[in-house]
């Protein structure tokens, strides 16, 4: 879905591109979801994890969204595919929010396409990114 620019960190690129390419080569059924990543990660601004403004989410990003249609507040965070786990509020970059949320800032407004139908989310504030608090290398 063509935004705004979108920032994603330099190191989040390298571990992305490779994940990428790591489960194109396994096959499977997530064909499409890489394919979104990789259409988001080609508009985005590539910028230095020390030079990462601290209201953008990067990977490892505690996140609080806002549903703009129910209104209901969801907090997240952000993580690798291995990583997600729903019971922790650990959602993939693969999934369909992960993806959306991704280099975007907080007071952003995000119109995503769900399995659901298309929604509206909005990052109303980060708890805790990685680069913010000097960890660099997660």
């Amino acid at each position: 879905m063509l935004q705004g620019t979108i920032q994603v960190t330099s190191f989040d690129m390298s571990r992305l591109f490779a994940m990428i390419e790591h489960r194109r080569n396994q096959g499977g059924s997530e064909a499409g979801n890489l394919h979104t990543l990789e259409e988001e990660l080609a508009r985005c601004e590539e910028v230095s994890s020390e030079k990462v403004a601290a209201d953008v989410v990067t990977m490892n990003s505690r996140v609080l969204l806002s549903d703009m249609l129910t209104g209901n507040e969801i907090a997240c965070t952000l993580v690798f595919p291995q990583e997600a786990d729903a019971s922790k509020q650990r959602i993939s970059v693969l999934a369909p929010l992960g993806t959306a949320i991704l280099g975007y800032r907080v007071g952003d407004v995000i119109d995503w396409p769900m399995p659901s139908g298309a929604r509206q989310y909005k990052i109303l504030g980060i708890s805790y990114q990685p680069e913010a608090a000097g960890d660099y290398h997660l």
